[in-house]
């Protein structure tokens, strides 16, 4: 989410990345449709209502730098969307970030290890200021009975 040239990140606060900044983020439910779910990660981190507007991309990650802590080596497809937000927080954060502040591209290019949760947010911000943008018609969900 970006606002005035600057993209919101949260601080995490309970997990193995404790302390880094992050975009907001989370989980998709079994059977939830991806878009419902950015919705409500956002939402429930931020406190900000949040309306996808465009896909930014599908980004691979794989945490070497965790196999000691979580025993493997975790490697996650983040689904990165665009989108707006509402003014102000309209919602009740749920605590799972100690912070949420707004920062530069340059901040974060200047961010390392010990400070941002996934160095892949780097290449994520430049994607987003160099306008890439897909439509939202590309993520399909269906569920099979």
């Amino acid at each position: 989410m970006e606002r005035d040239g600057k993209v919101l990140l949260i601080k995490e606060s309970g997990t193995a990345d404790k302390g880094k900044w992050n975009q907001p983020a989370g989980w998709i439910d079994v059977g939830e449709d991806p878009l419902a779910a950015v919705k409500r990660e956002v939402e429930e981190e931020t406190g900000f209502e949040f309306t996808p507007t465009a896909f930014l991309g599908a980004y691979s990650l794989v945490r070497k730098d965790l196999e000691k802590k979580l025993g493997g080596i975790p490697h996650a497809i983040k689904l990165i969307f665009t989108g707006r937000i509402s003014e102000q927080p309209t919602l009740q954060a749920d605590g799972e970030a100690e912070e949420i502040k707004w920062f530069s591209p340059q901040e974060i290019e200047a961010m390392g290890p010990g400070e941002l949760r996934d160095l892949d947010i780097k290449k994520e911000v430049k994607d987003y200021f160099a306008g890439k943008r897909y439509p939202l018609d590309l993520i399909r969900h269906t569920i099979s009975q």
